[in-house]
């Protein structure tokens, strides 16, 4: 363990040192600052950080939305599927499918996937478990287009890129972009879909700044900030 924090720290040090400018700037700038920064001997996760200026105690102003990013976001999405009819799901994609025996498992402690669909339908019996899934961000909701009875269609858009964002209870959320090993101009397209996206997740009737901050960093380097203008 404490060798690996050195290491580690070394790297974070060496990258921090090769910071041109830590002022807030542009998406190109910043994607073309993190391919300068010394990599892990993993492919790091992208993502944008954004702070809102919302009041998360105010159920009016909860921020949650999607983003089918251009370029997918390099993770091999593990999809289930809560539904009466399992061999539809897996046939369209799913990696698991089922309901009342998927619903046991998910109250005895397993989540094994990255996303959860539901039909229309089976949503009576998955209700049962949203205190299990709901603070995992795993809730299937209409709102987040993962209660549907197209399956075919939501189980493809998650598998290509489809991303997922929530506000915390701090007004916080982060939104992957993608990869490390993805080109400069892969980072920028998803990373410009992704800030649409949270721009269009503003609360209805909202005054004021949304957005107080927002930042890009891979999994193992220094975060950088972005022109907040992009956002309000």
């Amino acid at each position: 363990m404490c060798k690996f924090m050195n290491t580690r720290s070394k790297r974070y040090k060496n990258s921090v040192e090769k910071l041109t400018d830590n002022e807030p700037q542009s998406i190109d700038s910043a994607v073309q600052q993190l391919n300068n920064f010394e990599s892990a001997k993993f492919d790091e996760t992208v993502e944008l950080s954004v702070s809102l200026g919302v009041d998360p105690k105010q159920t009016s102003q909860a921020v949650r939305g999607k983003v089918n990013l251009p370029h997918g976001s390099g993770k091999d999405v593990k999809v289930l599927v809560f539904t009466e009819n399992a061999e539809e799901a897996t046939a369209a994609g799913a990696d698991f499918a089922g309901l009342d025996e998927l619903v046991k498992k998910v109250k005895d402690g397993w989540l094994d996937f990255d996303v959860a669909l539901s039909t229309t339908s089976a949503m009576k019996v998955v209700r049962s478990v949203a205190r299990v899934l709901g603070p995992r961000g795993l809730m299937p909701t209409p709102k987040a287009g993962t209660v549907t009875d197209d399956l075919s269609s939501a189980i493809k858009e998650v598998k290509a890129g489809r991303v997922e964002f929530k506000m915390d209870k701090t007004g916080a959320m982060a939104v992957v972009v993608g990869k490390k090993s993805f080109s400069d101009e892969q980072l920028a397209d998803n990373t410009k879909a992704a800030i649409e996206a949270v721009k269009e997740s503003r609360p209805d009737g909202f005054k004021g700044k949304f957005v107080k901050s927002v930042h890009l960093s891979c999994t193992m380097s220094p975060s950088l900030p972005l022109d907040t203008t992009l956002l309000n």
